[in-house]
Formats: structure tokens, C-alpha cells, sequence
């Protein structure tokens, strides 16, 4: 599911959450965003197990990720000190591709990892094509040194606002990003319950 492809509005509706990003989804979200898709949804019952699978989805689809991708993830969290979830979720926030679009390199996470797969990105000196790659204090990212895809991301940033990262700086008239630390709880941007779906994981 790392690659979804249907309509990004009816996901937003589903989860009442803004999972995606694009214009389009943006604003039929905005309409009916108190009418979950599909019939009578406002009679539905949701069991424990349904609540802790949403949420998981949710992680999914925010980040980008496929199943095995999300186990991996949860597996490397396990094995690290501290809460799990929360581990599980600054792993996540850690991601190339969500890094871009959250110093404002792209306006959602999908335009981010297109570019990447594109190879418009370099860390540390060198081309990366994997919008997983997980960022370390000290790396540097910056945009391939091609005037047409610079121009492209100084139209990408005049027409977006970005929002300062503590953990991250950014030089947006050079283009470059430095990782300066590791980001913290109040730096996770989904709004999810990650301790269920660490439940869900374990079970």
C-alpha cells in the first residue's frame, strides 16, 4: 500500500483526518468532512480491533508506507529504549521524503518522493533515490546542482509556507538543509493513538 493510488478525498473522510494533502483533497475534505464515505456511516459501530487497524492506516498512508515497511519499522522500535510508539513514529518523521515536504521542498509527501526517486535530491554530497532514507544529525540535503530543477523548488517554496523545524535548518535561498538533531515528541505531526497500534503489532 506504499503507493496508493484511489481517490485521496474519500481516505481524508474516512480517517477525519487530513492524511493527504493535494489540493483537490483538500477541498472536498473541507465540504464534507463531518460525512465519512459510504452509507449510514454515522450509524457504524467501531470495535477495538477496527479503532487500533484505523490507526495504523492512518500511519500508513500519512507516511507513505507498505505493510512490510511498517512491521520493519515497529520491529527497530521494539528494540530500542523508551515508548515504542512513539519510537515507531519519530522513525517515521526521521524520513527523507517526509523531511522535504515538512521544510517545504514540496507541498505533500507523494510530490516529495516523486522528486527523490527522480534523483533531484543529494545527502551529504551523494544522490539519493529512496524516499525511506532515514536522516541522522549532521546530514545534509541539498537539490542537484541543475538550474532547472533548482528554479522549480524556488517556485515550490515562493508559493508555500513551511514550518520552521527546530531539529532541522534550512537555507532556502541555497537550497540546503542541515539535520542539526533528533526530532521529539512535539515534533511528530500525525495525531494518532501509536500506543494501540503497538498493541495491534505485538498481537
Amino acid at each position: 500500500m506504499g503507493r496508493y493510488t484511489g481517490p485521496k478525498a474519500r481516505v481524508n473522510r474516512r480517517f477525519g483526518a487530513v492524511l493527504y494533502e493535494s489540493a483537490g483533497a483538500m477541498r472536498a475534505y473541507e465540504k464534507r468532512s463531518e460525512q465519512p464515505p459510504g452509507m449510514h456511516p454515522k450509524g457504524r459501530r467501531t470495535s477495538n480491533y477496527g479503532t487500533a487497524l484505523s490507526e495504523k492506516q492512518k500511519i500508513k498512508y500519512y507516511y507513505g508506507l507498505g505493510e512490510r515497511q511498517l512491521r520493519r519499522y515497529f520491529d527497530d522500535a521494539v528494540r530500542k529504549k523508551g515508548n515504542t510508539g512513539e519510537t515507531l513514529l519519530l522513525m517515521c518523521e526521521r524520513r527523507l521524503d517526509n523531511i522535504i515536504r515538512r521544510i517545504g521542498l514540496s507541498k505533500t509527501r507523494p510530490q516529495a518522493r516523486q522528486g527523490i526517486v527522480h534523483g533531484h535530491f543529494k545527502v551529504n554530497g551523494v544522490k539519493v533515490t529512496s524516499p525511506s532514507y532515514v536522516l541522522r544529525p549532521g546530514d545534509v540535503i541539498e537539490i542537484r546542482s541543475n538550474e532547472a530543477i533548482r528554479n522549480l523548488y524556488r517556485g515550490v517554496i515562493a508559493n508555500n509556507s513551511p514550518v520552521p523545524l527546530d531539529w532541522v535548518s534550512f537555507d532556502s535561498e541555497g537550497l540546503k538543509a542541515i539535520v542539526q538533531g533528533a526530532p521529539g515528541p512535539s515534533d511528530i505531526s500525525l495525531p494518532v493513538n501509536a500506543n494501540i497500534v503497538v498493541e495491534f503489532l505485538s498481537r
